[in-house]
Formats: C-alpha cells, sequence, structure tokens
C-alpha cells in the first residue's frame, strides 16, 4: 500500500471505530521484527508499548524495520512505514508526518501517551535521518 492508497482507505471510513479497527488489521499484517533484534538498544524510549527499531541504509535511501508488543501500535508504525521507509533522510526530514495523522483524523483519537510514543518513534527516526545528513 502506498500513501494515497491509504489516504483513500481513510476516507472510506465514516467513524472512529472503522478507522482503529482498520488501523489494528494493518498491525496484524506488519512484518514482524525478528526476535534478535528486540534488544534493548532497538527500544525506542517514551513509547507506552515496546517499540523498536531498525534501519539500514541502501542506495542512499533509509530502509527502517520497526516492531511492537501491541496491534494498535503496530498499525500505526505501518502508518509511518508506508509514509517514510525506503526515502532519502532528506525526504524523510521534510515529510510532516503528524500532518498525515491528523489528516486521516488518528491524532485526535490517540491516547497522550500513544501520542507521545508516537512522537517518540518520529523523532529517532529523524535523528537517524540527521546523522546521516550531516554526514555523522
Amino acid at each position: 500500500m502506498d500513501i494515497e492508497e491509504l489516504r483513500e482507505t481513510f476516507e472510506f471510513f465514516d467513524d472512529w471505530e472503522d478507522k482503529y479497527r482498520f488501523v489494528i488489521d494493518l498491525g496484524k499484517e506488519l512484518e514482524d521484527l525478528p526476535q534478535e533484534d528486540k534488544v534493548d538498544a532497538n527500544l525506542i524510549r517514551g513509547c507506552q508499548s515496546q517499540v523498536w527499531l531498525t534501519f539500514h541504509l541502501e542506495d542512499d535511501n533509509v530502509h527502517l524495520h520497526m516492531d511492537s508488543d501491541a496491534y494498535i501500535v503496530r498499525g500505526l508504525i505501518s502508518i509511518v512505514l508506508t509514509a517514510l521507509n525506503h526515502k532519502k533522510p532528506a525526504e524523510i526530514l521534510a515529510f510532516d508526518i503528524e500532518a498525515l495523522f491528523a489528516e486521516l483524523e488518528l491524532l485526535a483519537h490517540l491516547s497522550v501517551t500513544r501520542g507521545n510514543g508516537l512522537r517518540a518513534m518520529i523523532q529517532r527516526i529523524h535523528d537517524i535521518c540527521r546523522a546521516h545528513v550531516s554526514g555523522a
């Protein structure tokens, strides 16, 4: 699924419960991170649930791999990956992911702790991208 398909799918839903179920379904479809990558060094701090992030660079693109122990968070991760994965660091930094979540009407329905966890995920991804843009 690409970003436009994601937007079109969300436009189809009339209420929050339908969107919530769809996000959970996205989470169920997310590929699991290998168990050996679910280590403390890959854990994102600030998330209510456990969230792990690994990445590698290939052809100047960032390839993100993420997982969580909660389906709703896995669904949010799926949306983040749809928007940001396999792009150049500068493209990721320029993309307004919070605006996407607002457009999909998800931010208003996330608990404060889930919203903070989402921001922690984005911050970690941005930190990775800034390190590679600056050549660090």
